[in-house]
């Protein structure tokens, strides 16, 4: 009998939970550690930030639903891991033993680089947690009384810029619908070197599809940027040439911005001596474990990935939603060949799917793997991304209410379209 605890109830985490007692059975106890009562669908946060959405939307209490598949939970963060002791402790002052230990905690959002930015200073807005796109709706409805230009965008060191996109073409469409975007110059900010790049080197046509997207909507451009502060109402933003020299400094006023920070890895996992890279990332190797610490997994944002490629001012990689199942996958096939004697040497694809959103039409992106060389790369836009979305947030909440990880019909979907979770070489089958 395994004691196995996961840290995070977000998409990994409470995939995780669900995969492992799917594929494990009910011998092995599960405890899932939480911060906080509610599970959150992130990708909904743009939409909640105009109106679009209300938190009960795509939010609910985690604990009924992972009762009734015999999994304990846990609403206290986690303070402390002792790696070597294999204990977690949270913030009720409860230690919990493990034998094997999944990390799915998501990232520490770093607002303290780049100085005036995050809800707390007062002058940006964020959308990456549900309370932080709650605030962005409370300042967007004092925007729409009185509008004037907008500053959206991903500060250097940045990994996740698809909700970057994501909210300037929501907020886009939503000021049309209200007939105000007449009164609103909107302008993009990014550490990328192009439009479209989103971490990963393009994918497939990206750079001219997001460019031509931009332009139809009069959305003008900063690329190669660093936000070098904020102040009330402006943006002190630093240009770039390809060789990441300074080439002038800009002054962009605002009366709304939302700029997505860099990440870093939460305290308690940072902490952990030999786990994390220097920005406290988990270090993995190929298997989703830890080279220093063999019952330790990691998946989702937590995870150390080095960047695709280099580029004049520091880009991360982003972990897209089916990524992250790709890594959970991984993760319970190897303690399940474990438990029972086997080679644990499953491999995930890391194949990257997103649908970005763009208020009534979207953009879908698929790397497969996503990071490159690839085999396959392509984006396509059109409504039925916008329409797709918004099935996969009912689909996705479903699947969290149900305990279920990988539908049957999900499945052979995926593995029709030649998208798979696992690898084929080895026992990855």
């Amino acid at each position: 009998m395994a004691n196995i605890v996961v840290l995070g109830a977000g998409l990994a985490g409470m995939s995780a939970a669900y995969e492992l007692r799917d594929r494990l059975g009910k011998s092995h106890p599960i405890t899932v550690i939480g911060d906080g009562e509610r599970f959150s669908f992130t990708p909904s946060n743009p939409w909640l930030a105009v109106g679009w959405r209300q938190a009960d939307d795509f939010t609910f209490a985690v604990g009924e639903y992972l009762a009734k598949k015999g999994i304990d939970f846990v609403p206290h963060r986690a303070t402390r891991i002792d790696a070597m002791g294999n204990r977690v402790e949270t913030s009720d002052g409860r230690v919990f033993d493990y034998d094997y230990l999944l990390i799915c905690t998501g990232p520490r959002l770093a607002f303290e680089e780049v100085p005036g930015t995050g809800p707390a200073s007062g002058h940006t807005q964020s959308v990456c947690t549900t309370p932080h796109a709650q605030e962005a709706w409370d300042a967007y409805q004092v925007f729409l009384k009185d509008p004037g230009p907008i500053v959206i965008g991903a500060v250097q060191g940045a990994s996740c810029f698809g909700p970057a996109y994501e909210f300037a073409m929501i907020v886009d469409a939503d000021l049309r619908k209200r007939k105000l975007r007449d009164k609103v110059p909107m302008t993009f900010v990014t550490s990328e070197p192009y439009i479209g790049h989103m971490g990963l080197g393009g994918v497939g046509d990206s750079k001219g599809l997001m460019e031509s997207e931009m332009r139809q909507r009069h959305i003008q451009w900063i690329t190669n940027a660093k936000v070098k502060e904020v102040r009330p109402g402006e943006a002190i933003v630093v240009e770039h040439d390809g060789q990441g020299q300074p080439t002038g400094e800009r002054t962009l006023p605002f009366k709304f911005s939302m700029l997505l920070p860099a990440f870093k890895g939460v305290d308690a996992v940072a902490q952990v001596e030999g786990l994390c890279n220097p920005r406290g990332f988990v270090v993995i190797d190929k298997h989703q474990r830890s080279p220093r610490y063999p019952n330790i997994f990691a998946a989702g944002v937590c995870v150390a990935i080095p960047p695709v490629e280099a580029t004049p001012i520091p880009t991360g990689a982003p972990k897209t939603g089916f990524m992250i199942e790709s890594m959970v996958t991984t993760i319970v096939r190897n303690i399940q060949a474990e438990l029972q004697d086997k080679p644990a040497d499953f491999e995930g694809t890391w194949n990257a799917v997103c649908l970005a959103d763009m208020g009534d039409t979207g953009v879908a992106f698929v790397a497969l793997p996503q990071i490159p060389p690839r085999n396959v790369t392509w984006t396509k836009v059109g409504k039925w991304v916008h329409v797709a979305k918004i099935s996969f947030e009912k689909y996705f909440l479903y699947k969290m209410r149900h305990g279920t990880s990988e539908p049957i019909y999900e499945k052979y979907v995926m593995k029709a379209l030649g998208i798979e979770r696992l690898k084929t070489n080895g026992h990855g089958k």
